[in-house]
């Protein structure tokens, strides 16, 4: 009896320590379009075409905004109990001001131009694997006063939404906007957390999903139709390019979009999440992967030149040609 104790006790401190170095998600939270927008919160950029738009503007936000930063610094501190540290949006926004002057020096250096809104910019930065969005109003009832909050947690990377709650907290005498904060979203947090961690899960058994676009520019040698000889048969380039995403994706998993002579978009591409790399594993994204594919692409029997342009965090596209 004492040795089925006993097993049955090393068992459960072995199951304990397995859940404990278990993955987390990197995840943060950001001010909502919503509430950003309510609050006069916003920004205006070029897009690729030229056209103007406007956006959340983060950093006015945060800097401006003691309610924002009180909410954020609550649920920081509501998720790390639960064993969830976030990526702090302070820092970030100071992370990118220094990135900003980078892209400066890129762009006058020849290369091409990296078109992201203020959004796409900070979960670059970031390298979250999770976003959680957050809006919320401050509301009085009598002398009380009570949170309404709508958070969802999105992918970063597809901006497709994993779980969402919403409510109103009690009213209550409390002064302090993060103790509202606490009151509201408390009863929600656990099944929340239980929804990231699950689809985090499935990222890291059945990959991260992005999109890869392939374009070829006018002073392209070649064709998607052209073929090449490879692995000792003559196969078209398109072909050779559904075959290396084949290898290289999770559970071979990806969904061939559209496709032409001068041009492939694959969606749904399925990549790992972390990969060895001299003797040590790193994470990966979405640039990290289509370069395997571009470095293949420039060597024989191809030797097609290339550059990479970042759509976004999980949208890239491998431009061929000069």
């Amino acid at each position: 009896m004492r040795k089925i104790i006993l097993s049955t006790a090393l068992a459960l401190i072995a199951s304990t320590a397995l859940f404990s170095q278990a993955r987390k998600p990197i995840i943060m939270v950001i001010p909502s379009d919503a509430y950003c927008l309510r609050e006069g919160y916003v920004t205006t950029y070029q897009d690729e075409s030229g056209n103007t738009k406007s956006a959340a503007d983060y950093s006015r936000a945060f800097l401006n905004d003691e309610n924002l930063r009180l909410a954020i610094s609550e649920l920081s501190s509501i998720m790390a109990q639960r064993g969830f540290p976030l990526k702090d949006l302070e820092q970030t926004l100071k992370s990118m001001e220094t990135q900003e002057a980078e892209a400066a020096l890129f762009m006058g250096s020849g290369g091409g131009a990296i078109y992201e809104s203020p959004l796409d910019k900070l979960k670059r930065t970031a390298k979250a694997d999770i976003i959680m969005d957050l809006d919320f109003n401050l509301k009085s009832r009598g002398p009380q006063k009570y949170i309404s909050f709508n958070l969802r947690g999105l992918d970063a990377y597809t901006n497709k939404v994993i779980t969402a709650v919403s409510g109103d907290g009690s009213p209550s005498s409390v002064v302090s906007v993060g103790l509202l904060v606490e009151e509201a979203v408390i009863n929600y947090m656990d099944t929340f957390n239980a929804a990231l961690q699950a689809h985090f899960d499935d990222m890291f058994a059945n990959g991260r999903e992005v999109t890869i676009s392939i374009r070829m520019t006018e002073n392209c040698p070649v064709t998607m139709y052209d073929e090449f000889e490879f692995m000792g048969e003559v196969v078209a380039l398109t072909d050779i390019i559904d075959w290396w995403m084949d290898e290289n994706t999770v559970n071979h998993r990806f969904s061939r979009a559209s496709g032409g002579d001068y041009f492939t978009d694959y969606e749904q591409v399925r990549i790992p999440l972390f990969k060895t790399v001299l003797g040590k594993e790193r994470a990966i994204d979405t640039r990290a992967f289509a370069m395997d594919l571009a470095r293949m692409l420039n060597k024989e029997p191809f030797n097609l030149p290339y550059r990479l342009n970042e759509r976004g965090l999980g949208n890239v596209w491998i431009v061929l040609g000069d």
